[in-house]
């Protein structure tokens, strides 16, 4: 391993971050497990970054794949007709709740994320956009601009105009105490403050992700972005929902992380779970909007056959398998036993989430390294984040059963005591 991880230090960027101060290779998986090339095996609670979204080795997804290879036609480009991606785009644009809603297929969050900004200044003929504090929404040009996050942006240029709300910063000694109608009361009147007095009279759109992801799974009180959407809409301003980690019933109390606040925005963009590790994503929008740009489009990899017969088989499997349901009753389980442990571990400064998606925040970023550690060492993968790097965040498969929730449950709650007693 050390071999490998010299040749990856020669020839990869030293920005592409390595979790672990013995960073692993995962050779095989199974169910929500994997191995690595030492042979150690892992319950997974990061799925990839939350991208294998039903786990490893599933037959429906593996023979779906294995019967397009088998045609011999692994791309052809969107210039031709491609069914996998008509079905697909069929069933999320039925599924988004969206009016006369129409699919665009990229390769990846950001590049959705990009066609988003993109349908969304030429509607509104303006680069001003709103975006949310610690947000983050992609690494290349235009996403940068309307990411909040000091340590995930490389400069200040940008495409946009940005403007960033308050709405997932209750930490924040001004909004401490308030209740959730007092916080929504409070930005709401910041959000009008800011439309009076930091832009000019067209903005483009709001973006925002129902729970931030980078940002350590921090999020809007429910309701929050519908307060906002009543003050968007007498604008104009469009509202973009930023799918790529709350969509497809990971919430558990919603299939899209918008419709928790009674929302159907104009655009949702997604990617990473739908393909269950198989590069997809997109974007979903009134029809009026993707069909408003003039200048001739394509994507050569987007909606590829392969990527197509993945997702549609992903899809097809968390809706007959309801693993919507899954989500909520799996995470409410460790939601509840994390919240039991953090009152008598100081060392936990919050817990939160919904569903399959849920962090625990920790005193300092320190701790959360040494979590990381612990965690490995007892057989459980996690993630970490945060806009200090102190919030370990976590999302399982959705195919995640009870007996494995309490598993994992399990490991990090013992994880936690034994930081916890390091500490005193």
């Amino acid at each position: 391993m050390s071999d490998l991880l010299a040749r990856h230090r020669a020839v990869i960027p030293n920005w592409v971050a390595l979790y672990y101060n013995e960073p692993i290779e995962i050779v095989s998986g199974k169910g929500n497990r994997v191995v690595d090339a030492s042979g150690k095996s892992y319950l997974d609670f990061f799925a990839g970054i939350l991208t294998n979204m039903i786990g490893y080795d599933v037959p429906e997804v593996r023979e779906a794949v294995e019967r397009q290879l088998a045609t011999g036609v692994v791309h052809t480009s969107t210039v031709y007709l491609l069914r996998g991606q008509v079905e697909l785009a069929e069933k999320i644009a039925r599924l988004s709740g969206i009016p006369d809603a129409k699919v665009f297929f990229t390769n990846s969050g950001t590049e959705a994320n990009e066609t988003a900004l993109l349908l969304a200044t030429y509607a509104r003929k303006s680069d001003q956009v709103l975006a949310m504090r610690q947000s983050y929404h992609g690494r290349s040009f235009g996403a940068i601009g309307v990411t909040s996050n000091r340590a995930w942006k490389n400069n200040s240029y940008s495409p946009v105009n940005a403007t960033f709300l308050h709405g997932a910063d209750r930490h924040l000694p001004q909004f401490a105490g308030l209740s959730d109608a007092d916080y929504i009361k409070v930005c709401v009147e910041d959000l009008r403050h800011v439309l009076a007095t930091s832009v000019s009279n067209d903005v483009a759109a709001l973006i925002a992700e129902p729970i931030q992801g980078v940002g350590g799974f921090t999020m809007a009180p429910d309701g929050l972005f519908a307060a906002y959407k009543e003050v968007l809409d007498e604008e104009g301003i469009l509202f973009v929902s930023d799918e790529v980690q709350t969509g497809w019933g990971r919430t558990g109390s919603a299939f899209f992380g918008i419709q928790n606040h009674g929302v159907t925005p104009d655009m949702m963009t997604f990617a990473k779970g739908l393909g269950n590790g198989f590069a997809v994503g997109g974007i979903v929008a009134r029809g009026d909007l993707l069909d408003n740009l003039h200048a001739v489009g394509l994507a050569t990899f987007g909606g590829n056959p392969i990527s197509m017969a993945a997702a549609n088989a992903t899809l097809d499997y968390v809706l007959d398998h309801d693993l919507q349901a899954n989500a909520q009753r799996t995470g409410t389980l460790i939601i509840n036993g994390l919240r039991e442990a953090a009152e008598r571990l100081p060392i936990v400064t919050g817990v939160r989430g919904k569903g399959l998606m849920f962090a625990v925040e920790l005193a300092d970023g320190a701790l959360a390294a040494r979590f990381m550690e612990e965690s490995k060492k007892a057989g459980l993968l996690a993630g970490k984040g945060g806009l200090h790097g102190n919030v370990i965040r976590m999302a399982p498969p959705l195919t995640l059963t009870m007996d494995e929730a309490a598993e994992g449950l399990g490991i990090i709650v013992n994880a936690l005591e034994t930081i916890n007693d390091e500490a005193r």
